[in-house]
Formats: C-alpha cells, structure tokens, sequence
C-alpha cells in the first residue's frame, strides 16, 4: 500500500515484527509488535515503554497575526499562554461541533506548533487564512518518540544538557538529546509521567536506538499502538472522534469546559456553544463492565429496556482486571453507580464509575510535589 508518509522508524518496527499493515494520518503505524500488548503495558506503567506516535500531524503556524489567527480557531484563548507552554484546545465548526483537537507548542509570540490527530484543523485553517497575516505550513519532517513511564525521566535526563527534571507539566524546551537537537515536552497519552522527543526524520532512528540502549538494563521496551489503545484507555484520555458519537457533538458532552473560553472576543462556534451550555444530551461517562474482554465500541447501552447510550472506547485492562468502557450516555444515567447492561455478542451488566479508571487523581502524571 501506498501512503504519502512514512516513519523513518519502519525498519526498526519490522524488525520487531510489525507487518505496518495499519495506517493513520496517511502513515503506516505499528499497530502490534511481535510482543503482547499487555506485557508492553507492563513496562509502561512499571518502567517505561518508547511509543513512535509520529502519525500525529504537525503544522508551524507563524507571523504577525499567528496568535489572532489560533484565538479564532481555537475555543481557549491562546493569548493568555507564554513560550514554552504546551496548550490544549478544541476547534469547534459554527454549530459548536467538535472538528479536532489539538495540542499548541507556543515557541514565541508569533511562534506555534500544532499537533493534531485525525481531525480538521488544516482544513478550518485553510479556510480562514484568508482573513490574517500568518503562514501555516505541514512539516512532514519532524518525527515524535514518546517515552511513557515512571522511568522516563531517569532515562533521558543523564543525556541532555536541559534540568529535565526541571520541566513543568505541558511545558516544553528546544535542547539536544544524545548530543542530537530536538524539543523536548512533558506530556503524553499514557496516563504516566513520560516525555516526548521532536527531531528530524534523519536523527529518528539514532534516537529511538540510543534511549532503548539507555533504558535497556531497566527493562524498557518498544510499545505498540495496541499497547497505547490499552493505557489510554485505563487513564480516560480521549481519542478524537471515537469518542465524539454524534457529527456534532459538543465540549460540553464530553466534559471538555475546562478548554472553552467564552470570555473572550469571538471565534468560531462560540455563540452556538453558548446556546448549547446546558441542553447536553449526553455526557462522556466511565462504565466498568462484567466481562473478561473489551467490548466492541458502538455497542448500545440501555437502562429499563430504553437505550441510553453507545459504547465509544473500550478495553480489557489486565493491570486492573478489569473490563473498561468510555461511552456517551444520556445525564441522567451518568450518576456513578448506575447499573446499565450492555449489549454486545450478549449482554453484560456495567456501572458508572469514575474516570479515569486509573490513577483517578492524576498523580502520576501531575505529582502532588508539582502542584501549586
């Protein structure tokens, strides 16, 4: 198959038995290695698994008008961020439906990188281009390794010139990494405290090699796809638009209020997403289920014989034993306790919980120490 991106990490992902049979963003990804999913989770949340999430797109967005231009985009207000930040918005459309998310590296004051997934935020920005003095360019170049887990920090740290350990987070720092120049990030997707590394397409392999060979004697290993499905999962991350079950779900339903800013000047979708605080028909919700497997997402949630909900994400966790469902679910069925049944190859009985399911006061991540 032929795909206009390519990891320059292919070779060392065959090599751990991937086929890269699976793509996202138009770049073939390694949905599974040759190693259990579930003992990549392992290390991950015992040690440190190194991702290649390189299937994210990044966009430069820059000039004199780069700020004005993102506060009209974005539902939070970018000008309130200083260099350095790691920023996380939505784009919404004129309904207030959700289009994307993203994550905003601000590097300067007309200085932004954003990373997205598989939404469309190139495409809304094309489209309001127009009106600003801003150059917005893809760069197909820059690759992402991201090492999640309690480990991470004592990995890199000995080899960067940077205070790693110094590093805020959702903060972020241009530096060198095994004497190679990268921007390093505090962040993930895992749930764990865990950093993530941008460099170039030609020092990619040499990085992913020398943090495995760091990380070697301590047990970190490569991690696959599958392996991020499962931990994101347990840490109630959300994954657009697999969690978002409706063209025009809004922040609201997925309890994302914390990223609109309805203070300032107007942006795309803020009247309709004025209009719509308060009317929710669903909310995000965590249900644990009486299963011992993942059940398939799109599956209905019922309560009294009525539906009340679809199953978006879902996995087995066997960190936690347990069965884990992220669903939209009509409010008045997402008290936690509820009891609903869920019908898949039979039906099964689960109850709202809450999220996340793992780590629910995010510690790991966001040390108690940390916080101010």
């Amino acid at each position: 198959m032929s795909f206009s991106r390519q990891s320059a990490l292919n070779d060392r992902h065959r090599a751990l038995g991937s086929d890269l049979s699976t793509a996202w963003n138009d770049m073939p990804i390694p949905q599974n290695y040759s190693t259990n999913p579930y003992d990549e989770t392992e290390a991950v949340r015992n040690r440190a698994g190194l991702f290649d999430v390189s299937g994210l797109r990044l966009v430069n967005v820059s000039g004199p008008d780069a700020q004005a231009f993102l506060n009209h985009l974005l539902t939070t207000d970018i000008s309130k961020t200083k260099a350095g930040d790691s920023h996380i918005s939505n784009i919404v459309n004129a309904n207030g439906g959700l289009i994307d998310d993203v994550l905003v590296y601000v590097d300067g004051p007309d200085q932004f990188r954003v990373s997205h997934g598989g939404g469309s935020f190139e495409e809304a920005a094309e489209a309001a281009k127009g009106g600003f003095n801003v150059k917005v360019e893809r760069d197909n170049d820059v690759h992402i390794l991201s090492l999640q887990g309690p480990l991470a920090l004592e990995t890199l740290a000995p080899h960067t010139p940077m205070d790693l350990a110094g590093l805020g987070y959702f903060r972020h720092q241009k530096t060198t990494l095994f004497g190679k120049p990268v921007s390093l990030a505090r962040g993930g997707y895992s749930a764990e405290r865990g950093y993530e590394v941008f460099c170039s397409a030609a020092d990619a392999p040499f990085l992913w090699d020398s943090i495995l060979k760091a990380g070697k004697d301590a047990g970190i290993v490569p991690a696959s796809w599958s392996c991020l499905d499962i931990i994101r999962v347990e840490g109630g991350l959300l994954f657009f638009p697999f969690d978002m079950t409706n063209e025009d779900t809004t922040p609201w339903e997925v309890r994302a209020d914390w990223t609109i800013d309805l203070s300032k000047p107007a942006f795309v979708g803020k009247d309709a997403l004025a209009a719509k605080k308060g009317k929710e028909r669903s909310f995000i919700a965590g249900v644990e289920v009486e299963a011992g497997k993942a059940i398939e997402p799109g599956s209905k949630i019922t309560a009294n014989g009525e539906q009340v909900g679809v199953v978006c994400s879902s996995t087995f966790s066997q960190h936690l034993m347990k069965s884990l469902v992220m669903a939209q679910i009509k409010p008045e069925f997402t008290k936690l306790g509820t009891e609903l049944t869920l019908h898949d190859d039979k039906n099964y009985t689960g109850t709202v919980v809450r999220m996340p399911f793992y780590d629910p006061m995010r510690l790991r991540t966001h040390p108690q120490s940390e916080r101010a």
